[in-house]
């Protein structure tokens, strides 16, 4: 266990380096801390306590060997790649190992073929682990269907995408999905302190490590493991040790370890999808503060910002309408602004577009009236335009032409309205609420309904 004085962690003080390294043999030694770190056994994975607890299902199911084809779907980090690794060990099973980035479908049909032969011969079952396996092709899926379903292999496919929209809905449904949560603070700072005192890891190096330096890498690496132990191994390997032979790991050294912090962010998937989600539900719900927070990590994570723009846009027709109609025209002109000027300074056009919408009044009405009339047509409901709004023009005297007398010109009349039918239907589509301006239209509305109910027409202009 490793000593504790005054907010530092003492590691590895007595240990020979390359004692470890003859110990553990030169091929694990050269690979990166965070491969030498994969856990051995369920107990040594962390973080994943909804899936792995006791009694849970997959712990059972792995635990019996009982288990099924599985798709785990979860962050970069969380642990896919050691939990599939650990499966086959606990279970005694054959473990081969491919990834939808390099795999083709000759190489799989030489894994199932082997995984056959094993089955037939030895009484093996085998474990086939797809890496990114949303980044197979159909045909490639299709190859493993029948070879899933029958047993040949036992299929666990692991994948940062959703896999109900990223994967084939046949390899879905043999399949149980798992979904891995990123790893808590708790959590990280436990696989720090196990990496630096374990022999697999950095046992063998005399660290001190301030608690606000493994608080921070734990922060920092936003859940991602293999991120907090890639910039360990470097704080320590390029790190100077002190007169008495430890390896001072400060904060200063870790965030310069880490440089600039990346974020998750598929730039045209389920980072990308979720993000720009957030950011329209956060502008929706006039929550300004939570709308620049997500337009900032759009901006730092190199999003498109005329995506961004064009649906500020969308958002002002469909979430703020005739409540603000300035909404509208702001927006349209900062999309043309961020086109002209560019990046960097269009993240400030963004902001302005941003919070303006945020906090203007929020009306769905007229996204409302346009669905509501679009779901009349498509169910068949089509109307005849009455007579008197045909373009049909009479010929006058002087053989010239005039709009039929049948239609009422509402400029003639006070108040610019007169009472006629405009469509065959009393189907009400536009309902205006009472948020910003949409109030005013709602009264105008209103108050020609009072007058029509009166039977009042408004009269003619220049009518006493």
């Amino acid at each position: 266990m490793p000593l504790r004085q005054s907010g530092v962690f003492f590691f590895g003080v007595g240990m020979d380096l390359f004692e470890k390294n003859s110990a553990e043999g030169k091929d694990n030694v050269n690979k990166p801390l965070a491969a030498r770190m994969r856990p051995g056994c369920l107990e040594e994975i962390v973080g994943q306590d909804k899936m792995l607890g006791p009694g849970k299902l997959l712990r059972r199911a792995v635990e019996a060997d009982r288990l099924n084809s599985i798709i785990l779907f979860g962050p970069p980090g969380c642990g896919k790649t050691s939990l599939a690794e650990v499966i086959a060990s606990v279970t005694k099973r054959a473990f081969e190992r491919t990834s939808g980035v390099i795999s083709n479908v000759a190489e799989l049909r030489e894994i199932i073929k082997k995984a056959a032969y094993r089955r037939q011969k030895d009484h093996i079952e085998t474990i086939l682990f797809i890496d990114e396996i949303h980044r197979f092709s159909k045909s490639q899926q299709d190859v493993l269907l029948p070879h899933v379903e029958d047993g040949t292999v036992t299929l666990i496919g692991a994948t940062t995408h959703n896999p109900l929209f990223f994967i084939n809905t046949p390899l879905t449904s043999r399949s149980l999905i798992f979904e891995l949560e990123p790893l808590s603070e708790e959590a990280i700072q436990q696989l720090v302190i196990r990496a630096l005192t374990d022999k697999r890891g950095m046992a063998g190096f005399n660290v001190k490590i301030a608690d606000d330096a493994v608080a921070h890498l734990a922060q920092m690496c936003e859940g991602d493991a293999r991120r907090a132990l890639n910039a360990l191994e470097i704080a320590v390997l390029t790190t100077r040790s002190e007169p008495d032979g430890a390896i001072q790991i400060t904060r200063a050294v870790i965030e310069d370890s880490m440089q600039k912090k990346a974020v998750v962010y598929d730039h045209d998937e389920d980072g990308h999808y979720d993000t720009i989600s957030a950011f329209i539900k956060s502008v929706r719900g006039s929550d300004p503060n939570a709308a620049v927070y997500w337009l900032a990590k759009m901006i730092y994570a190199g999003e498109d910002p005329r995506f961004i723009a064009r649906r500020l846009v969308i958002l002002a027709s469909e979430d703020i309408g005739n409540a603000d109609p300035r909404g509208l025209t702001l927006a349209v002109s900062a999309m043309h602004a961020v086109e002209f000027v560019g990046m960097p300074e269009a993240r400030i056009i963004l902001s302005q577009a941003t919070t303006y919408l945020a906090t203007a009044p929020k009306s769905n009405a007229a996204y409302l009236a346009v669905e509501k009339a679009l779901k009349d047509i498509e169910s068949g409901r089509s109307l005849r335009v009455p007579e008197h709004l045909k373009n049909i023009k009479v010929k006058t005297a002087d053989g010239g032409a005039e709009q039929s007398e049948q239609y009422v010109y509402p400029h003639d009349y006070a108040g610019h309205y007169v009472e006629q039918e405009y469509v065959p239907t009393t189907t009400k589509y536009y309902e205006p609420g009472h948020e910003g301006y949409e109030d005013v239209i709602w009264k105008r509305m209103e108050g020609l309904k009072a007058a029509i109910a009166q039977k009042r027409r408004p009269r003619k202009s220049g009518q006493e």
